[in-house]
């Protein structure tokens, strides 16, 4: 027996050593972590357990029956993270450049199926140099078997992608369907065709980094939600998106340990100046809002005209959805209304209840916007908030005009609680674009027509842009001092707690994508 132990023993040891020693070593030069490493700082010390360890690659031509690497390129298994199972894959770059081959996605197919079974958060550390073209067909064959799970797994457990390497052509699309991607500046990219290719096809100069960099993905492309500074942020950013998370969709959000004290936040009634054009952060009124230091923002430099982001009230964790007065007046275009309507469908389908924030003058206007859909873009976010089912409260700090009242989580489209502040401003439009409109002839007769509007405009201002109007008319359900906000927040979301909705009976909807 013990000659067969050592021979295990061997073997285990083998295939500990990846690509071996001088490839991790140039893993490490180039800033980068091996995938062992990076699934010992992601799991709890002692809690993983490796699935397929001794797997090889069935390929028999170029001279590949002479490269075998136990494990093929990808680590999995399961464990723990802060005590909560987790299913992961690593792939490993020292292995083949992490290439994809037949076997190596097999793993990954394994692991995701049992993840779907065990109902826990699936994690994709990604690092490859995409298909392992020595296998042709069988290996776009294995891309195709793990999008599938993906899809299959999407709104049944969280599925987060980190990127940690190159991710390029068809690879590419197993993020794209994750719920979360996170990419690391300077040693990961993602793109579908390489500079090389770009340059052939269209004749443009641009660098790995210029094309599909962290950095592009977080402001240009919106591809991914979270830029991390090295491998090591990385996985910690990973597991901080872990603990606001339910583990599949039939759990409930985690609860931390809270004693109700004095919630009155006097701040809160400070932050939003006197005169109505001027800007404000409406990040001062989530940290207002929220438990110390919770709110975990995502997609920061996309679409910064509207903030997204997980947060905890009470210990309960909650997603918020919030404009943004510092940029572009937080009015809606196409981007925020794509990265609203995804943040607020992730959170539907795990039970994470809704803060929606509003401080919205309308939809951006323009021949870009028109021409390139903000018609069906804009519906998005409508059709994703009027879809969710989980408790969904909304306050009202200032201006709410327009159409855009309507889409930010109004009573009209299903909301439960709707509070405004006293300065809120709930109308078609603002005071003087009205006033130009239905006093235009009155106006333009008078002798002071400047003078005239200014009248008219306070005349308006004083009718309709208030929020009082709206709560006679039951849309409002209480307009509350801003210092009160949290403790209603805290008593609305825990009256919700047992929400039940029942939806009618379909396959799905038709979402206008």
């Amino acid at each position: 027996m013990k000659s067969k132990i050592d021979i295990l023993n061997k073997k285990v040891a083998e295939g500990k050593m990846g690509g071996g020693a001088k490839r991790i070593e140039a893993q490490h030069k180039k800033g980068k972590l091996t995938a062992r490493e990076r699934i010992s700082l992601l799991m709890d010390p002692g809690s993983f357990e490796e699935i397929g360890a001794l797997v090889v690659h069935r390929t028999r031509d170029f001279g590949m029956e002479d490269q075998q690497f136990y494990g093929d390129g990808v680590i999995t298994g399961y464990g723990t993270v802060n005590g909560r199972l987790v299913y992961v894959f690593a792939q490993d770059f020292t292995v083949f450049g992490g290439a994809l081959s037949e076997t190596h996605a097999e793993k990954i197919c394994k692991i995701m199926d049992m993840a779907m079974k065990g109902g826990a958060p699936m994690i994709g550390l990604n690092d490859s140099g995409g298909a392992r073209i020595q296998e042709g067909v069988r290996s776009l064959g294995g891309y195709a078997d793990i999008f599938f799970r993906n899809v299959q797994s999407s709104g049944v457990i969280p599925q987060v992608s980190a990127i940690m390497g190159p991710c390029a052509g068809g690879a590419v699309y197993s993020p794209a369907i994750t719920d979360f991607t996170i990419m690391v500046q300077d040693t990961s990219y993602m793109f579908v065709t390489g500079p090389n290719v770009v340059k052939t096809v269209t004749n443009e100069e641009v660098t790995f980094e210029e094309l599909g960099g962290a950095s592009t993905h977080s402001s240009k492309s919106g591809v991914t939600h979270l830029t991390a500074s090295n491998d090591m942020d990385c996985i910690e950013q990973v597991k901080k998106l872990l603990s606001y998370w339910p583990q599949n969709c039939e759990d409930i959000v985690p609860k931390l340990p809270y004693a109700l004290g004095d919630e009155t936040r006097e701040i809160l009634n400070t932050l939003v100046p006197d005169i109505a054009s001027h800007p404000y952060d409406m990040r001062d009124v989530i940290e207002g809002i929220c438990d110390q230091d919770s709110f975990f923002e995502v997609q920061k430099e996309y679409a910064e005209n509207i903030v997204i982001g997980f947060a905890r009230l009470a210990g309960r964790s909650i997603g918020i959805v919030a404009n943004q007065p510092m940029s572009l007046a937080g009015v809606l275009d196409i981007n925020s209304s794509r990265k609203g309507a995804r943040f607020t469908r992730f959170c539907d389908c795990f039970n994470i209840p809704l803060l929606v924030l509003v401080d919205v003058p309308g939809f951006l206007p323009g021949t870009d916007q028109e021409w390139n859909g903000i018609i069906t873009n804009g519906a998005k976010l409508l059709y994703a908030l009027s879809e969710a089912t989980v408790p969904r409260v909304t306050v009202i700090t200032r201006k709410a005009y327009g159409g855009a009242y309507d889409v930010m989580n109004s009573k009209h489209i299903g909301a439960d609680m709707n509070y405004a502040w006293p300065c809120a401003e709930i109308a078609v439009m603002g005071a003087k674009g009205a006033s130009e409109i239905i006093f235009k002839k009155e106006i333009a007769e008078a002798s002071d027509p400047a003078g005239k509007l200014l009248e008219k405009e306070a005349e308006y201002a004083e009718k309709f842009a208030t929020p009082y109007l709206a709560a006679e008319r039951g849309f409002i359900d209480e307009v509350i001092e801003p210092k009160e906000t949290r403790k209603k927040l805290i008593k609305a979301f825990a009256m919700l707690e047992n929400k039940v909705v029942k939806r009618p009976r379909k396959k799905h909807g038709n979402i206008p994508l």
